[in-house]
This record gives C-alpha cells, structure tokens and sequence, in this order.
C-alpha cells in the first residue's frame, strides 16, 4: 500500500497506537509519571515509530502526525492518576509550529480533566534547534501556563550544554546510549556523575532512560540519580501499570545498601529543617499577606496535596502587590502566579554540605530564598540560609581541624574512623598502605621543603588515580610522615589496576624531584642510619594491600599489624611494586 496513503488514513482517523512507559523514582521505586510513546496502527507497515515518523517527515506532516499523537496521548490518559505526570515528546521545530501555539493542546487537556501542570513537553532533539532566542521565547510562554520542560536524549545527537543552557529545562533525560553498560563503564560513571552534580546544583531532575539490567539500575542508584525507565523497570503498555513489587524491592534494598563508608558525615539537612505553615497553591495573595504579618519567618513553602511545588518569599509578594496595580490585580487571585517554581527543594538525607553548595550557586536574586525539605517527596520543612551557613560554617571547622596541614587528606582520626565503619561492616574492600622507599636520605639530600614537595605530589597521584579509576566509593589518608592509606570498594582487578597505576605515575614523575646527576646514575649519594656514606636507590613507593573480608581484622590493630608484615615483605623488592593478599573471613589468622 502507497505509504502516503496510508499515513493520511492514519491521520484522517486519528488511528494512534499509544504506549506508556512508567518513569519511576530511584530512591524508592514509585512511579513519578509515563512516557506516552506512539506507534502507528498495529500489524501495519507504520507501526514501527521509526517508519511513522520519517514517512511524516519525507511528506511534510510532521506537525499532523504530532498533532495526532499528542490527542490521541491526551485521551488515552484521561485515567491518570492526578498526582502522576505525563510525559508529551515533541519536536524542537514544531513546538515553534502557529499551529501548536493555539492552545489546541489546553483545550483537549481541559476536555479529559487533565491540568497541565501534570503535562512535561519532552524535547526530543531530532533536529538541531536553529534560532535559541526564538525557541526560549516560545517554551516560557509555556512554562508560564504552568508546563514543565525536559530536554530528552541528553548525550546523544544534537543535545549539549547549550541546549540545557538555553532552554533550562526541569528536567534532563539521559540517552540510552549512556546509560547501556554504565556499570561496566568508568567513563560514563563519571560522566552521568558530572550531571548528577549539575542537576543538584541547579535544582533540575535528572532521568536516566534504557535502563535495561540490574547492574545500570544499581549504579545509577549508587550515582544519585533521581529516576530512570527502562524495559528492566518495564517495558510500555496501553494502561497506567506500577512498579512491579520485585523491582521495586530491589531498589529499595540498593538504598538500605547505599551507604558510602568514605563520606564523613556532615549531617542531614533534614536535622536542622523546621516544620513551619506550607500554604495551598490557590490560596489568595492577600491572605499569605497576612501570614507574613503576623510571623518573624519571611518565606514559606507552597504545596498541592502536601508535595512542594514552589516557594513566596515575603519581599516576591511585595514587590509584586507594591506595583500601580499590584493590590487590585493579585490581591485575590492565586500565590501560584507569583511563586518561585524553580526554588530550591532538597530531600531530607541530602548532606548538609551539599546543601549549602547548592543554595550558594543559584542567581544572586535567589540566594537569601528559603531551602524546602522534603520526606518521601513530601513537604517536610524549610531552612533558612541563615540557620544553614551557620551549621555549615561549625561542620566545616571540626572537619578542618583533622586533615594534614601538609597535604590536607584526612588524618588519624578519620583514617581511624572510616577503618572501624568497614570493620563492622560484611562487605568486601580493599585496603593500601603505601610508603615512600629512601625517603628519608632525599630528605636529608635535598632537603626538607623539596620532601615535602614529593609528599604532596604522592598525594595528589593517589587521589587522581582513585578518580580515574573508580568514580565513587573511595577514601585516601595521610597517617602521616611518608605513609598513606588507601580504602576503596571494587573488585581485585580493579584494586590491582589501581597500584600498577600509581606507581606507573610515580616513577615516572618523582624524576622531576632528582637533579640531573641523580636521575643518570639513577641513585644518590647520602649517609645511612650509622652515619656510613653510601649509595641508594632513588625515591620509590611500596603498596601493601589485603583485599575481601576485612572485618575479619576485628581492630584495626590487628590489620595494622598484618599490613606491616606485607610491607615489610614488600619493601624486599628494592624498587615500586605492590602485594595484595586475599582475605577470607579469619583466613589472616592462618597466614
């Protein structure tokens, strides 16, 4: 059959196959909102939406096939649940469309009892977007009708930073493409955790999609990323379908799971959030006037249902009612129209910290604006940044006092603690212990500013290394002197990759330290512990490891005392080398 043909008939009967892929929180496996996906009818040469869409394009009817899609997604979700969002894909070129600016869209929303705040126009950059200034213009008067934005594909084709800059969506949806194999991948964790960290500093929500194993659904989870959909969560359906009980099980677990032994704990913001008043989204201007004048607090947090959907700082509503006509226009009309939608909303585990790192990056005009707390994606409480900086200020001191001045790694009381956190844990990791060979005749050779050069250069290898090659998960002290300690979480493979790699990088740069005598003769000349001139090979670096069930240790005296028989061992090479031992539970015992 003539493919146009068939398109138009497809069109004329508005014949659109549509799916909905659940978009599903990874903190705790509920369903945030669907995905409509669109087809062409089924056992049809058009269903695929591959074929649907280039035959749309190849007979300019783009727009009437989105058109068509986007009613027939509209009416197939008259059932949604209120508080689930809908997910609309549209193309950067139609949205500019005369057609698509008529509010035909509102009109069929209103029809299904459907508000578009539940409504994500989802950008899906099939084509690069040629005028941004145009673009902007058209998606904010979107957004100010109350629809969100999100920009798909996100590492993929024409997607990049200045598209998320231009636009500023609320939400960034991951490729496929980034996500496949990310837990077998180093560079697109610390890719996807990149984006992780922008999304938290800008108050986006980041979505990963084609999440397709339980292997990229743990370590978006471990990464710290919001949500995700995928065939692994499931696949599309024609109705709205939850969770299944076994995947979010699942990811409830990695979240009990989820702990990093490496992050000292700065506290929760949620320890230091207060409970005050949130207000309903169509309580009138005038009435949160009146809130503000009877209270001390100048902001407060606007709800529906009891989930925050914005903020109004008191100085917003005045300005706003200050204007020639301010009372008169807004007095009785909606906080909802002069609210903060895009405020900062954190979940009540986020680092105290981190917090504060986000609220200080937002625009100048918004950083004295309240912190919203949330538990369970609910409104918890709010923060001042008074009470924050405070807080944080008092955090930072302690920290502070316990990392090397030299280095400035932790020293012996968090080397300490986080020995006694995987102690008592049952998981596997690896611990390093690594030294400095003829160390001390450099030092005596060269002096004690050109050592303490080398010491920062080990340290600053050490932690290079550790992020090159492991992301997350990692820890490096300095014990002190010219020994460290290195504790990370992975596989034996990759804790033998890692040595080779620091020691690789060592030898090869400590050179820049020796003069050029020294780096020819490839030895120096110094005195030894009797006071006896002698030779000596130049500076090198010892790692001793042990690897598997270190709570088999019990005190990490007893692993000090075990390291020190390894290094001693080791240091028998006479040039950098590395010896990891494999330890099974009380299997030390026996060595």
């Amino acid at each position: 059959m003539d493919m146009l043909y068939q398109l138009e008939e497809i069109l004329k009967d508005m014949n659109i196959t549509t799916l909905f892929q659940p978009i599903i929180s990874l903190s705790n496996g509920k369903v945030l909102g669907y995905e409509a996906l669109s087809r062409g009818p089924e056992n049809s040469s058009l269903y695929s939406p591959n074929s649907l869409f280039s035959t749309a394009k190849e007979f300019n009817k783009t727009w009437e096939l989105e058109f068509a899609c986007r009613i027939s997604a509209i009416k197939n979700a008259r059932n949604i649940n209120a508080n689930k969002l809908l997910f609309l894909n549209v193309d950067p070129e139609i949205i500019k469309n005369k057609n698509f600016q008529t509010g035909l869209t509102k009109e069929y929303l209103a029809k299904y009892n459907i508000s578009p705040d539940n409504i994500i126009f989802e950008i899906t950059e099939q084509t690069a977007i040629s005028d941004y200034k145009a673009f902007s213009k058209v998606l904010k008067r979107y957004t100010d009708q109350g629809y969100r934005i999100a920009l798909d594909d996100t590492g993929s084709g024409y997607s990049g930073l200045q598209t998320i800059s231009e636009t500023k969506p609320h939400y960034i949806k991951l490729d496929i493409e980034l996500i496949k194999n990310i837990d077998k991948n180093n560079f697109k964790r610390l890719l996807v955790k990149s984006f992780v960290d922008f999304s938290k500093a800008t108050n986006l929500k980041l979505i990963a999609e084609g999440i397709e194993t339980e292997g990229e659904l743990k370590t978006l989870i471990d990464l710290g990323v919001y949500a995700g959909q995928g065939f692994f969560i499931l696949k599309p359906k024609p109705d709205f379908y939850e969770t299944p009980a076994d995947v979010r099980e699942l990811i409830l677990n990695y979240n009990r799971l989820k702990r990093n032994y490496f992050s000292f704990d700065k506290g929760r913001i949620g320890d230091i959030a207060i409970n005050y008043s949130s207000f309903d989204r169509k309580l009138s201007c005038s009435e949160l006037k009146k809130y503000f004048h009877s209270t001390l607090l100048t902001g407060a947090c606007i709800v529906e249902n009891n989930i925050p959907v914005g903020l109004v700082m008191k100085h917003t509503l005045d300005s706003v009612l200050a204007t020639q006509y301010g009372v008169a226009i807004f007095s009785k009309r909606p906080v909802e129209l002069v609210m903060d939608k895009n405020a900062l909303i954190v979940d009540y585990n986020t680092n105290i910290g981190d917090t504060a790192k986000m609220a200080m990056e937002r625009d100048s005009d918004k950083i004295y604006d309240y912190v919203i707390v949330t538990k369970n994606n609910y409104y918890y409480g709010i923060v001042t940044i008074k009470k924050l900086l405070e807080f944080t200020v008092a955090i930072e001191k302690n920290y502070a006092r316990e990392l090397n001045p030299l280095t400035g790694l932790p020293g012996n009381m968090l080397i300490e603690k986080t020995l006694s956190d995987i102690l008592n844990s049952n998981e596997n990791f690896c611990v390093l212990y690594l030294d400095l060979d003829n160390f001390k005749v450099y030092n005596d050779v060269y002096g004690f500013e050109n050592g303490d050069k080398i010491l920062k250069f080990t340290a600053n290898i050490i932690k290079d290394c550790l992020l090159e090659i492991f992301t997350l998960k990692s820890f490096v002290g300095h014990i002190g002197g010219d020994d460290f300690i290195c504790i990370v979480k992975a596989s034996l493979e990759e804790c033998y990759k890692l040595s080779g790699l620091i020691i690789d990088r060592f030898d090869s740069g400590v050179l820049n330290f020796f003069n050029e005598v020294d780096r020819k003769n490839k030895y120096i000349v110094g005195i030894d512990r009797k006071g006896v001139k002698d030779t000596f090979n130049l500076t090198c670096i010892s790692i001793a490891g042990v690897y598997g069930a270190i709570s088999a240790f019990d005190t990490s005296s007893n692993l000090s005392l075990y390291m020190s028989k390894l290094k001693k061992e080791n240091k028998l090479q006479k040039h950098s080398s590395y010896i990891i031992n494999k330890i099974e539970n009380n299997s030390y015992l026996k060595i």
